[in-house]
């Protein structure tokens, strides 16, 4: 018969996840489930001070999260976090959520020039340059997802 309790039918331990966007909404449950399982997690904000909180309650349920600041529309600070993901994880990465994403709340059709650029830039360009940049992490990992 089956566990019922999910720790006991399969394991993250020894895993290595990069969830962006982790302090808020479905990214901290995310970075939970995957630190829940066993995953060594790192994730990014742009906060400080909610990182800063998030990152102490994690610790203090036994979770092995590390956290760092990013803004996601910004290049180089995607491939700077890359560069610290690649340090802390030995150049190895198991799995890549690319959680962040941004809303303007109102009609698409009067969205100014600007504003659509900061959505394509912020849901569609970081992800796909998140990936490009996490591949070869993720295929040195021999156990990606």
């Amino acid at each position: 018969m089956a566990s019922s309790e999910p720790h006991k039918r399969w394991t993250l331990q020894g895993a290595t996840a990069l969830v962006t966007g982790g302090i808020r909404g479905i990214g901290h449950a995310v970075v939970e489930e995957l630190a829940g399982f066993g995953a060594t997690v790192h994730t990014c904000s742009r906060n400080d001070s909610e990182l800063r909180e998030c990152l102490a309650r994690w610790r203090a349920l036994g979770f092995n999260v590390s956290g760092s600041i990013c803004d996601l529309t910004s290049r180089s600070d995607r491939e700077n976090l890359m560069k610290e993901v690649s340090s802390a994880f030995n150049g190895k990465l198991n799995i890549l959520v690319n959680n962040v994403g941004t809303n303007i709340r109102k009609p698409t059709v009067e969205y100014a020039a600007k504003e659509f650029s900061l959505l394509v830039n912020t849901n569609f360009e970081s992800a796909y340059h998140m990936c490009q940049i996490a591949h070869p992490l993720l295929k040195a990992s021999g156990r990606a997802a």
